[in-house]
């Protein structure tokens, strides 16, 4: 849902101190459980959900876990407004699409993470998968984020398909550069990412590099699972952390609402 200010002053907006997102891969779980995960890692704080993240997942598969968590999230908004202790605000968090390609796309997403994986060897991730999603994009009316993609080592699954040139921990005169760049071509969000499932999480000296760069928001994630992980990133910098491979490993819901809440304590210290 998207939230009273808009999506993208809410993306944006510095005031809340270092937020989460949850990262839903509809091609590793049902719409149900995914929606189920969703509503869980709102009740322990994310504020964000994308969905995405696989790179051979169907549209339909896609459009039925964001449709589901959308319509979970209006009931939970419509059962908290009859609650007077219950703050419907709460379940105004935006579902924004994190996609492997064109063909991962939703018009029931509230946004989507319009990305060039800048430090690619790929034209398909340069440019090419964008021509063939605008289209869709502008006919769905779901409103793009523009976002300045970047792969750190180990690089996991997304650097080997993404074809990336790695940066490495000490790379931070590189990070800064690629932020720079990322400003200069006009994008508003620059993410770094060290792979999901990372067991190494990208550098606070990248991290706070990048930060140097004004009036860029930084979303980081990759090898983050504890609370020690989120503040690191937080305190070096990042805007946002995102986990995944958290809430795909959770034993259940309320394993995964404490992992969760954690991170999101950690982020916010």
């Amino acid at each position: 849902m998207i939230p009273d200010i808009g999506l993208m002053r809410y993306i944006l907006d510095t005031t809340q101190g270092c937020r989460h997102i949850t990262l839903i891969d509809p091609g590793k779980q049902s719409a149900e459980v995914a929606t189920r995960r969703a509503i869980a890692a709102v009740e322990s704080g994310s504020r964000m959900i994308f969905v995405g993240g696989s790179t051979n997942t169907p549209d339909k598969v896609v459009h039925e876990t964001c449709e589901s968590i959308q319509q979970a999230f209006e009931l939970q908004t419509f059962a908290a407004s009859q609650s007077p202790d219950s703050d419907e605000d709460t379940w105004k968090v935006p579902v924004v699409l994190f996609p492997g390609g064109a063909h991962a796309l939703s018009p029931a997403a509230d946004g989507i993470t319009f990305m060039m994986l800048m430090n690619s060897n790929s034209r398909r991730f340069l440019i090419d998968e964008q021509l063939k999603g605008a289209p869709y994009l502008e006919k769905f009316g779901v409103e793009t984020i523009p976002t300045g993609y970047v792969i750190f080592s180990p690089g996991g699954k997304v650097g080997e398909v993404g074809e990336a040139l790695l940066l490495d921990e000490n790379d931070s005169d590189l990070a800064y550069s690629y932020a720079l760049t990322a400003k200069m071509f006009g994008f508003k969000v620059l993410y770094l990412e060290s792979g999901s499932g990372s067991l190494k999480q990208v550098s606070g000296d990248c991290i706070n590099a990048a930060k140097k760069v004004n009036d860029l928001c930084l979303i980081v994630g990759g090898g983050i699972r504890t609370k020690e992980h989120a503040e690191k990133a937080a305190k070096s910098g990042a805007n946002w952390i995102v986990t995944g491979t958290l809430t795909e490993d959770a034993e259940d819901i309320e394993d995964l609402k404490m992992k969760i809440s954690n991170v999101v304590a950690g982020a916010q210290n």
